[in-house]
């Protein structure tokens, strides 16, 4: 009889972002296989950016700190979930990245604490990092 699988880690983010650099490191330094989407190269589908949504919040999503955000100016607009949603499709730079699916469970921003439990086969619900 086969061993089950586990489910893939799938990680969304950019090359030339430390955030995405040092989650990919996390999981080769612990031989955990990671199918890495490049952002600029595949756009997140809205339908894989809504289940990120559904689980953390649209705002949980959005790079707050980040400069694409402050050149903008909008941490002075007041943006309902369907807004920041149209804003991320909009513009990759917006995503507070990495975003990490493991399963059914999501990660966005540093988590290894979640990544670690993730790995030892204890699967969270929802983690935010950061």
């Amino acid at each position: 009889m086969p061993a089950p699988t586990a489910p893939a880690i799938q990680l969304f983010g950019l090359p030339d972002s430390r955030a995405t650099q040092a989650a990919l490191r996390f999981f080769k330094e612990r031989r955990v296989e990671v199918t890495f989407v490049d952002l600029r190269k595949r756009p997140i589908a809205l339908g894989e950016l809504k289940r990120f949504v559904e689980r953390l919040g649209a705002a949980a999503l959005l790079d707050t700190e980040g400069k694409q955000y402050k050149d903008l100016g909008l941490g002075y607009m007041s943006l309902d979930p369907d807004q920041i949603v149209a804003r991320l499709m909009g513009d990759v730079r917006l995503i507070r990245l990495p975003l990490v699916r493991f399963g059914n469970a999501f990660s966005v921003g540093s988590a290894e604490a979640t990544w670690k439990t993730w790995i030892a086969g204890a699967v969270p619900p929802v983690t935010k990092g950061r």
